[in-house]
Parts: structure tokens; sequence; C-alpha cells
């Protein structure tokens, strides 16, 4: 995981949504894998979506999705399908089955022809750059010289290079689909999030509309179905356990960290454990560097913590509708494969009602800050799919949200304020245009 830091942009509170109703969702399904029609027929029935809301589409049977198939086989035909709609379809629900990330853009054919150019020399021009720089030749005196140009040829050729191959241009599905109305945008890195609650009017106003997304799936679809019948059944009650809050104790000083590296989200998770612990929630908070060990808690209902990369640890008994995700880089990388050892599959394999997790690498900035995405969430103010769509500051990127959109877990019994939920770490800036 790499952190990032960003430059500081004025913000300003967004306001409070309409309730989402059933009749906001949209669930994409996966024609060519019965799964996917069943968990979209499950949730149909579950939470009273119209079944004119579903969209069956040709897609791949495969977890990734190539960049042209993206554009012309799942974008295409949901702006066509939605193109008078726009204001009635708030959620796009993607169903096991449905492809998980999508791929870089490639080189146009302009770009590739430029770089079938340039490729041979910029070959060469390493080759007798490491020759110079051989530790066991005999030195001329013009070497230092003429290594200095010929590193200079090759980092502006490695720059080109970089700008015509996109680099960092693959993305989550899901993630991709919050820009469906946007008629362009850039595909490398991400698109700063015009719906995240610290996002100024101006930048909203200013921004196409934006598709709060969110994904049934798991390792089999009988999972991806539980997912929806604990939430349905939780809401009744209202989420009932504990809380677990795993930091790894770096210090948040605002020096060098705007809060956005890793003692800023340190320190996110420190300050979410006060927020919850506020709120009547009983909470452990660990601070020691090392992952909290298997079985160290049970009746666990909010989970958050890192960084064991790729590496799920078993540490925690889930109470029913759970809501738990683990700060790594790999740990949506995969929610199918039944050997793979990253969190999400994982989790909700052990009965975790919903999650979050990054398809690549995504800095530490591609996750939502943990005060604010859990105290969002225990306001009882907004949905699971409005939570995740207020507090996570990048689309066209790595972030996907696994569970029922319409979960509300704390509706019954909210824990938190809203005017509690705050810039998190405090201290830190808003990167949020």
């Amino acid at each position: 995981m790499r952190p990032l830091l960003a430059p500081l942009f004025l913000f300003a509170a967004a306001q409070a949504a309409h309730a989402l109703e059933p009749a906001d969702v949209w669930v994409v399904v996966n024609k060519n894998v019965p799964e996917s029609r069943q968990v979209a027929d499950h949730y149909v029935a579950k939470r009273g979506v119209p079944k004119s809301n579903v969209i069956e589409l040709d897609l791949p049977k495969v977890e990734d999705i190539s960049r042209a198939d993206y554009d012309a086989k799942l974008a295409e035909p949901l702006r066509t399908a939605l193109a008078e709609k726009k204001e009635a379809a708030k959620v796009l629900l993607t169903t096991y089955g449905v492809p998980l990330r999508v791929g870089g853009q490639p080189p146009s054919a302009a770009e590739q022809k430029e770089l079938d150019t340039f490729r041979p020399d910029l070959a060469l021009a390493r080759k007798h750059l490491a020759e110079l720089e051989k530790k066991d030749r005999e030195p001329h005196p013009l070497d230092g010289a003429k290594a200095e140009l010929l590193r200079r040829h090759v980092n502006r050729l490695q720059a080109r290079e970089r700008t015509l191959t996109h680099p960092e241009s693959q993305a989550c599905v899901d993630s991709e689909l919050m820009l469906l109305w946007w008629p362009k945008y850039p595909l490398e890195r991400w698109v700063m999030n015009p719906a995240h609650f610290l996002a100024s009017e101006k930048y909203r106003k200013a921004s196409p509309p934006v598709v709060m997304t969110c994904r049934l799936d798991g390792p089999t679809a009988e999972i991806a179905k539980r997912l929806v019948d604990d939430a349905v059944a939780v809401e009744a009650k209202g989420l009932e356990g504990d809380v677990v809050i795993d930091s790894r104790g770096i210090p948040f000083t605002g020096k060098g960290d705007i809060g956005t590296g890793y003692g800023g989200y340190d320190e996110s998770m420190r300050e979410a454990a006060k927020l919850l612990e506020a709120g009547g929630l009983k909470v452990t908070l660990d601070t020691k560097n090392e992952v909290l060990p298997a079985n160290s808690a049970k009746g666990v209902a909010l989970y958050c913590g890192w960084y064991s990369h790729a590496n799920f640890v078993d540490c925690c008994e889930y109470a029913q509708g759970a809501v738990a995700w683990h700060l790594a880089s790999s740990e949506a990388t995969t929610l199918r494969r039944p050997d793979t050892k990253v969190w999400c599959p994982n989790l909700l394999k052990k009965g975790v009602c919903a999650t979050v997790g990054p398809v690549a690498e995504p800095y530490t900035v591609g996750f939502p800050k943990p005060a604010e995405f859990f105290g969002t969430l225990a306001t009882g103010e907004y949905t699971l799919v409005e939570t995740y769509s207020r507090t996570v500051m990048l689309t066209s990127w790595m972030g996907v949200l696994v569970g029922d959109p319409l979960y509300n877990p704390y509706k019954k019994n909210p824990k938190v304020k809203p005017a509690d939920v705050q810039l998190s770490p405090k201290g830190g800036r808003n990167i949020v245009p």
C-alpha cells in the first residue's frame, strides 16, 4: 500500500439526500451466468425492486473485462437502457457473475505508432547507459558527461512512454460505473468524487451526475443471496454487537501527511473508535503494529483494521449483519476464487454482511476514511450505498462495495449524530475539490 499526499481544496458539507427506495435500484445481470439472474431475482423478491429494473447484458463470465468490452458491452448498453431514466437510476447494483475489474486503456493506433518509433532508441540508450555505469570498466574523462546526457534522454523517452501507455487506467467496474453519465473523463488514475460529503457546491454543480454503485457478489451465489437475507433480518431489529478497530499505532502529526498517508488513516481508525464509543457501542481498540491474532473477539458488528496484505486472519467472530473491511492493497482482487487468501471473500465466507476492498493497488486514499465511513453508517440516516458514496473520495478507481445497497443497520437505533461526522483525521485536509 502506498500513501498519497495531495493539496488542500475548499469544501462544504453536502445536504442529506432523500431516502432511497427500492425503485431507485437498477440491477445489472450477466445473462451468460445463470446464478447472476438467480441473485437478481432473489434481491427483487426480498426488497421489492421492480422487475423492470433488472438489466441483462452479454458479458464475459470471468472477473476481468477488457476496456473495449466494458465500453461496448457494459457501459454503452446501460446508457441506452437508462437513457430516459437518468433521474430514477440512482443506484446500479451489479450481481454475481458481472465482471469485477476493467482493464487499462490501450494505446490508440497513433500512440502505438509513436511507441514503435522510439522504443528501439530507448532500448539502445538504456543499453549504452548501463555500459557507461559498469563499475568494472576503466572510466574515460568524458564518461560522466555522456552518462548524464543519456540519463536525460532515457528519462524523456520513458516519460513519453508512460503517457502513451496509459498506466493505472484499470479500475473496478463498479467505480467506473459511478461516472456512467460523464461524457468524457481521464482514465489515468482517478476522478475526485463529487458526491463526497465534503465536496464543494461549486464542484458538485460543475460535474455531471454520479451514480451510486454496489455489488451482490462473493465466493458463491448463495453467499451473495445471504447478504440480502441478513440485511433484511437485521434491519428489522437493528444491528447488535461490538466494534473492533485494529490500528497500528502510527502517529499523526500533520507534518508531511495531510491525512491521506499511513499516519492519517491510522489516526482516522482511532477517531472512529472514539466516535463509536461515545455513541454507546462497546469498542476494542488495538494500537499495536501487529494484526490481531485469530479468535481475538466475538459478536463483532463493525470491524476495521490493517495491514495483513493478501493474508486473511480469522481474528473475529462476526454478528449477523456485520460490516467489516481490512485496509490493504489487494483485498478484492478476486471475490470468487475459492483458494484466495485476500480479505473480502474470506470475510464474506465468515458471515460478514458488507465489505469494502480494492481490485488493484488503490493507494491509501482508495479507501474511505474509517471515522467518516463508520460514523456515517452509525447515524442511521444513510443506507450502505449512500454511506460509501458519501465517504469514498475517488471514482473511476479501484474500490468496490459489496453488500445490499439498501442496508441500513442503525436506522432503528442510531449511535452517532450526523453533525458529529467531520473531516478525519482532525488536523488533516480535505482533498476533494
